[in-house]
């Protein structure tokens, strides 16, 4: 919706697209038609500009255009463009696409946070590193805009260059890390040519061990790559040296890799909600296992993420289940913001069965814009949401989707996507298992993976709607990733066609409680310390276990700690439990110290520890059954009793003497074998 005071055009493009102008005035208020806004009706939005409110233009083509006569007028009123052509004006459907067009509007409207960037710096040093004379070549081409050497990995015959222009050397990478500007390379069998080299390339004797660093890597050996996901290394260049052209367009590439370069910062990590580890156990490790360039490694209790080596894929903050690891590009609760203002909208200018399309902008877009210009383009019901990777969405996109009206969420990716999706796909299959519980319908959540418009048009034609919410959610997301998802599974459960109470998840979903053997608990709370998100609690003053089932992530630490091993996960979604207080599992009363009343341990523990020893053990039984009291005293009291008792510990009675072999044949002798007897 427009906001206060702001200033809404919509453009028909020359009337090649009807508008539903009842449609647009219900979802967004007033708004001004234009037929030909870039030409003929330029002064309109001149006028606009004049007056100083905010414009929204409902169109991005021409947007170059409008920034340029704004700029021109000296107008400082933000402006906003939203595509409604291609996504719906275009399209065989395009006479029902009134209310997607205000929906799509709305949410163009939803203001994103600044992104926050990080800086690469480059010199220009660069290490080609290759087999033969195509590495020496590309050192040639490259030689007056970068500071070169070659490294020839297992040289055939190499004919030497008429003038040594940048060090040759011979060496193989056993190890690499880094990223642009900052490379770090471990090499063995290094050795420089001979200077007297004649028809070929002739080297010492290598040695192992060596390290180097570089800014820019071109690796042109045809060999594995030296790193995971290759193609996602900032400043590392890979080519088959068979490949011409692949050759070309790296040695071009590498020749502009010199300065300082920005990228994104994808991630925000909060060190302290991550549950990795705790005390030398290890506990979640879904980011580790999914992160596809080795940007993520453990580091201590928790994992450390490099942001220079991150791509953006987002599959950390997709399945991290504490929020430690959250997608700023934008964050969840502004993409969720503008999720809402889709879906409410949409209802409120009259559409049905909206289905939400994730995509991308390198990918998805182009889709897209082609299948409304050569096909038939994207179903009235069919909203697009762009994102930076579809890979960055997690539950809490999901859920919020549903509870917001949505019947049905796609995610357009490419035939061979480009990141793993592995990760995506389990989040969608637990969602899945939700909503369908919740009386949405089956299979409501799928991916597109094509790279031919018309096989997305049908994917979308065939994806039949869930059904819609009777109560959709009105609420704003705000806050934290955990506070997001929280919230939105609450409201999701009162959204529900047919809700639930709890909906039973496979083992290793980030959602649950813990089935705990009461009777066996010494509430040692061993699990409270082992706990990285505080579900599991205590009491200072009584021996107390809590829990809180809406916190716990199923990591496995208090499973694992538990010196009983009384405590299992149960996988679950329970709806009341998440909106319930912490429970407590377990509470005795507390012992009190015979000698000063403080209260220490339970009553059951001491009462047992003392039956076990009383009479039964040489330190507490005969003349030193006394002593058992200590066992009854506080951590202080106990320790007074023994120094005023010199109670000596060490003072048992004396063991058998250890029997050695000469002693069995000494025993045999004189008595026979004395195992026998």
């Amino acid at each position: 919706m427009s906001g206060v005071g702001s200033k809404l055009f919509v453009c028909s493009c020359e009337r090649t697209m009807p508008l539903d102008e009842a449609a647009l005035a219900r979802g967004c208020g007033g708004f001004q038609r234009a037929d030909q806004l870039c030409g003929a009706q330029l002064d309109l939005f001149r006028a606009a500009l004049a007056d100083g409110a905010p414009v929204t233009v409902a169109c991005t083509q021409e947007s170059p255009l409008f920034s340029e006569v704004a700029e021109e007028m000296g107008a400082s009123a933000p402006l906003t463009f939203v595509n409604i052509r291609e996504t719906g004006g275009w399209s065989k459907d395009a006479a029902h696409a009134g209310p997607k067009a205000a929906a799509l509007i709305a949410a163009a409207q939803e203001e994103m946070p600044p992104i926050s960037l990080v800086s690469l710096q480059s010199e220009g040093v660069i290490l080609i590193y290759g087999r033969d004379e195509a590495a020496i070549e590309a050192g040639r081409r490259l030689a007056d805009r970068l500071d070169v050497t070659v490294m020839l990995s297992r040289p055939a015959d190499v004919t030497p260059p008429r003038e040594r222009d940048f060090p040759i050397v011979k060496g193989h990478v056993r190890n690499a890390k880094g990223y642009l500007g900052a490379f770090e390379l471990a090499i063995d069998d290094t050795a420089v040519p001979a200077p007297s080299s004649r028809g070929r390339l002739v080297f010492g004797a290598g040695a192992n061990g060596a390290t180097s660093t570089c800014d820019i890597i071109l690796d042109l050996t045809g060999y594995q790559p030296l790193f995971p996901a290759s193609e996602l290394r900032p400043g590392y260049l890979r080519a088959d040296p068979r490949d011409a052209i692949a050759v070309e367009k790296a040695i071009n590439e590498a020749a502009g890799l010199v300065g300082t370069f920005d990228k994104p910062r994808y991630i925000n990590f909060t060190e302290n909600l991550c549950a990795h580890s705790r005390s030398k156990i290890t506990g979640c490790v879904r980011c580790l296992d999914l992160c596809p360039t080795g940007a993520i490694t453990p580091n201590g209790d928790h994992v450390a993420i490099d942001e220079n080596i991150c791509a953006g894929c987002g599959a950390c903050a997709s399945v991290c289940p504490t929020g430690a690891a959250s997608y700023a590009l934008p964050p969840a609760d502004a993409l969720m913001r503008r999720l809402r203002a889709l879906l409410r909208t949409y209802a409120q200018a009259g559409g049905v069965n909206p289905i939400v399309l994730l995509h991308d902008g390198d990918h998805g877009e182009p889709m897209i814009d082609a299948l409304a210009r050569f096909g038939d383009g994207l179903p009235a019901n069919v909203l697009p949401l762009r994102v930076n990777e579809v890979t960055q969405i997690g539950y809490e996109m999901f859920a919020g989707a549903f509870s917001f009206g949505a019947t049905g969420v796609a995610l357009l990716a490419r035939a061979k996507p480009k990141h793993d999706m592995s990760g995506l796909a389990g989040v969608i299959a637990t969602t899945n298992t939700i909503v369908a519980a919740l009386g949405f319908g089956a299979d409501l959540v799928r991916t597109i993976e094509t790279d031919d418009p018309d096989h997305l048009r049908a994917a979308l034609d065939a994806f039949a709607p869930g059904i819609a919410s009777p109560r959709p959610a009105s609420y704003s997301p705000r806050g934290a990733k955990r506070s997001v998802l929280e919230t939105a599974f609450r409201e999701l459960h009162i959204a529900a066609p047919a809700p639930v109470d709890v909906v039973p998840l496979p083992r290793g979903a980030p959602f649950g409680g813990l089935d705990i053997n009461v009777d066996g608990c010494t509430l040692c709370h061993s699990c409270v310390t082992a706990c990285p998100t505080g579900a599991l609690g205590d009491n200072p003053d009584r021996p107390t276990l809590k829990f809180t089932e809406s916190v716990c992530v199923q990591c496995g630490l208090c499973e694992a700690t538990c010196p009983e091993n009384v405590i299992t996960l149960a996988p679950r979604l329970d709806f009341q439990a998440w909106a319930a207080p912490a429970r407590i599992v377990k509470e005795e009363e507390p012992y009190h110290c015979i000698s000063c009343n403080a209260p220490f341990g339970t009553k059951s523990t001491v009462e047992r520890i003392v039956g076990k020893l009383s009479e039964k053990h040489w330190m507490f039984s005969g003349a030193n059954a006394k002593r058992i009291d200590v066992v009854r005293m506080c951590d202080n009291c106990r320790v007074e009793a023994v120094m005023n008792e010199s109670f000596d510990p060490h003072a048992a009675p004396s063991r058998p003497p250890i029997m050695t072999t000469e002693d069995y044949l000494r025993a045999r002798e004189i008595d026979g074998d004395p195992v026998k007897n």
